[in-house]
């Protein structure tokens, strides 16, 4: 059974940075491609990037390119995404997503 679980969430300050983290089981992680979402309070879900198979981030959001950063490590069956120069607007739970699966999501909070 897919299992994709997240970590690293939490409360930064603004400009601050975290690191989240995804592990995934119960499927042959290096042959998908994965994806990062969030969804804020009132909001929708929204994808924010999503990393291919060869570790390569081909698509970010607009809110968040420059500053965001997906990767992976398929050794680890494990993707991240690094979050620099966070703002209070990058508050939001934090889902990965992949063949067919949503994670439970890890909550970040960017506020002073």
């Amino acid at each position: 059974q897919v299992h994709l679980v997240e970590s690293g969430g939490g409360l930064v300050q603004p400009g601050g940075s975290l690191r989240l983290s995804c592990a995934a089981s119960g499927f042959t992680f290096s042959n998908y491609a994965l994806g990062w979402y969030r969804q804020a309070p009132g909001k929708e879900r929204e994808l924010v990037a999503v990393i291919n198979t060869f570790g390569d981030m081909t698509y970010s959001a607009d809110s968040v390119k420059g500053r965001f950063t997906a990767s992976r490590d398929n050794s680890k069956q494990t993707i991240y995404l690094q979050m620099n120069s966070l703002k209070p607007e990058d508050t939001a739970v934090y889902y990965c997503y992949g063949r067919d699966f949503w994670g439970q999501g890890t909550q970040v909070n960017v506020s002073s």
